[in-house]
């Protein structure tokens, strides 16, 4: 079986996968919304089905396709290591962001004061 990261590199399982977080979608709804075939939407979500990504319940006469959460855990176990980096990082930033404020505010009270 690919891995989750091999499984989401592919651009249009990734676009599946965006419409399946905000709701859960027929084959015909994610064709129409991304424009793509019908056979090319089922072959992806065959990919997504198999690899766990998603799961499928008859609805009357359709099927409805929504995002299970274990395959996800792979990918942020993985993520979990960078994001102490990305939070230190991004304090800085915030840090930098204050400072600069700080000049900005005390340069415009000097220059109303003069």
């Amino acid at each position: 079986m690919d891995s989750a990261f091999e499984i989401i590199a592919e651009p249009n399982r990734r676009a599946i996968l965006s419409l399946l977080v905000i709701s859960e979608q027929s084959v015909g709804e994610i064709e129409r919304q991304l424009r793509m075939s019908q056979p090319t939407v089922s072959k992806h979500l065959r990919v997504l089905r198999e690899a766990g990504f998603v799961e499928s319940s008859v609805d009357a006469q359709r099927r409805l396709y929504r995002l299970r959460p274990e395959p996800f855990q792979e990918v942020d176990a993985w993520l979990s290591q960078f994001r102490r980096f990305w939070s230190t990082h991004v304090d800085a930033l915030e840090r930098h962001l204050d400072n600069m404020e700080r000049v900005r505010t005390s340069g415009d009270s000097t220059t109303e004061n003069t």
